[in-house]
């Protein structure tokens, strides 16, 4: 059985070592990566109503962890896409989807735990009574895991072929309406 466990700053600040383990494990990111991964993630807890979920076994083990806050001007991530957003669809389009929204920053689950449904629980979790009017994520512009489920739940495409300052690989930015549809039962 996995509970879901809403948790603020502090709590996952708290928590921080076990969930870049988990990130690894899900990302494999190169290793001098890691320190930068972690700062970033220390440095998102400080960003307007942050809120984590942490998927845990009946065990106390976490299993997976998510989290997003309310996207603001002079926040890197949430600055480049708008501005890309603006220049692709123009204002009403990024106003609509930047405005008001919930930025999902990382949505990660262990691979011993992976295609269980706990990403899905995470993200309603993550979403469920925010006032925001939408939530918006970035992912691999290709048919992975992830993107299936972020369509199943409602998020789709608003950019495609994106590629972040001084990057190369490619992503897609995806936006849903808040509320999401309902989980099911």
């Amino acid at each position: 059985m996995i509970e879901m466990r809403r948790v603020g700053p502090e709590s996952f600040t708290s928590e921080l070592r076990t969930v870049l383990g988990i990130y690894t494990a899900a990302m494999r990111p190169p290793p001098d990566q890691l320190s930068g991964r972690l700062a970033i993630m220390r440095n998102h807890t400080t960003y307007p109503r942050f809120t984590g979920v942490l998927a845990t076994t009946a065990t106390g083990e976490i299993a997976g962890f998510a989290y997003g806050f309310h996207g603001a001007h002079g926040q890197w991530w949430h600055d480049v896409v708008k501005r890309a957003l603006y220049e692709r669809a123009g204002p009403l389009v990024a106003d609509d989807w930047f405005g008001d929204a919930l930025e999902l920053a990382e949505i990660h689950v262990h691979p011993d735990h992976q295609s269980k449904g706990i990403g899905r629980r995470m993200i309603h979790a993550m979403c469920e009574g925010r006032p925001e009017r939408t939530a918006v994520l970035s992912t691999h512009d290709a048919p992975t895991a992830a993107r299936h489920l972020y369509a199943s739940l409602g998020f789709y495409d608003l950019m495609t072929a994106f590629a972040f300052p001084g990057g190369s690989e490619l992503y897609a930015i995806a936006g849903a309406r808040l509320p999401l549809a309902p989980r099911p039962q």
